[in-house]
Order: C-alpha cells, then sequence, then structure tokens
C-alpha cells in the first residue's frame, strides 16, 4: 500500500471501498464526458457495480499486480487513476490509466497525477517501464503523454473495449532511464523535449 503522494493541491491515495459514493456521484455527474472513453465488457447486460469493482481493485493490489488510485484536488474526489499489469523480474513495468471529471480537466491535475504515479513506480517500485495506451481519438489524454514526454511506441488493433466496442490505441511509454531525475521534476521545470510525443504519418495505417 503505497503512502499518499502529492504536489501541491493534487494528491493520490490509495482507493477505499468506502470511496463508492463519491466515485459513484462524480462519474454519475460525468456521464457524458467520460462515456466515449470508458472501459465496457465484452459480455452485453453485465451491470457496473462500483462497489465490486473497487474490491476487485484491492485484491488485485493485495497480489502485487496492481495499485488502484483516486486523484484528489484540494482533498476533493475529482478522478481515479489505476496502476495495472504490474510485472516484476525481466519486464519490470506497468500500465497506467485514468480518468478526471470535465470541470478539472484542462488544469494539470491529470499530468501532476500521472507524474507523481510514474515516479513511484520507478522510485518505489523498482520498474523499469510505465505504459499508456491511448485512443486516437482521446486528444484531452494525448495531452497528457505530451506533457509528460512519453514516447510513442507502435499503435494496437482492437486493444480494449471501450464505450461498446473494441477500440484501437496508440501505445507510449517511459523508461526510467529517460527521466533520471523524475518525471515530475522534470514537466514542473518545463524539461519535457519537444519531440518525445511525435506519434509519426505512419502511425495511422497500422490501425
Amino acid at each position: 500500500m503505497p503512502l499518499p503522494l502529492s504536489y501541491g493541491p493534487v494528491g493520490l491515495r490509495p482507493i477505499r471501498v468506502r470511496d463508492w459514493r463519491d466515485l459513484q456521484a462524480v462519474t454519475a455527474a460525468n456521464r457524458s464526458w467520460l462515456a466515449p472513453w470508458e472501459a465496457s465488457l465484452p459480455s452485453p447486460g453485465v451491470p457496473v457495480d462500483i462497489r465490486g469493482g473497487i474490491r476487485i481493485l484491492l485484491s488485485q493490489m493485495r497480489q502485487g499486480l496492481g495499485i488502484p488510485l483516486v486523484m484528489e484536488f484540494e482533498g476533493r474526489l475529482v478522478g481515479q487513476l489505476n496502476v495495472s499489469s504490474i510485472q516484476r523480474g525481466s519486464i519490470s513495468s506497468a500500465m497506467v490509466g485514468y480518468w478526471i471529471a470535465q470541470e478539472f480537466a484542462g488544469r494539470s491535475i491529470t499530468p501532476t497525477a500521472v507524474a507523481l504515479a510514474t515516479d513511484y513506480m520507478f522510485r518505489e517500485c523498482g520498474l523499469h517501464r510505465v505504459e499508456i495506451c491511448i485512443r486516437p481519438e482521446n486528444a484531452a489524454s494525448l495531452r497528457v503523454v505530451d506533457k509528460l514526454g512519453f514516447r510513442f511506441e507502435g499503435a494496437h488493433r482492437g486493444f480494449l473495449h471501450i464505450a461498446g466496442r473494441w477500440a484501437n490505441h496508440y501505445e507510449f511509454a517511459l523508461l526510467s532511464t529517460d527521466v533520471a531525475g523524475g518525471v515530475l521534476r522534470r514537466y514542473v521545470e518545463g524539461r519535457v523535449p519537444a519531440d518525445a510525443c511525435v506519434i509519426p504519418d505512419w502511425a495511422a495505417s497500422l490501425l
């Protein structure tokens, strides 16, 4: 269980089962904002159970497979960030996914939270690689990896079931050796290379 992480008014803390009411309220208020990017289940008619989902995430954490977190701004729950697919040994990698309430988008909260989580993965968990996969149409999420200098590494057809269908995704990643001084420090100091997140013209042909 990681300790809470913070920078200024932005905080990350482990999710709790009792967070389900706040999460339900935030997701309900942001239904139209989140729906196009929300992970879904291929099996139709399976109900969404937030409390059950939190328990599954916590079970995965106890197995060392993930770290489920909530994003806070000035102490208010505004989104969620999940570290998943943690693998040790010769791979030493993890994936990061996130969402934030619409009224808090564009205020540097998400890139700050992703930077905090990525630094934690590198420094405290000893991982070598952190990956983020994003739909090509998700301009807001693409801006996050651009601001943090994640590098484009490829494209995946039908990678994840999103909003009721299998969706293509671009893949971005950072290595611990890319950011010796830390992701957050590089972001705050404005030292992210301008070409770090360039998506080549040929990438669209992969999908």
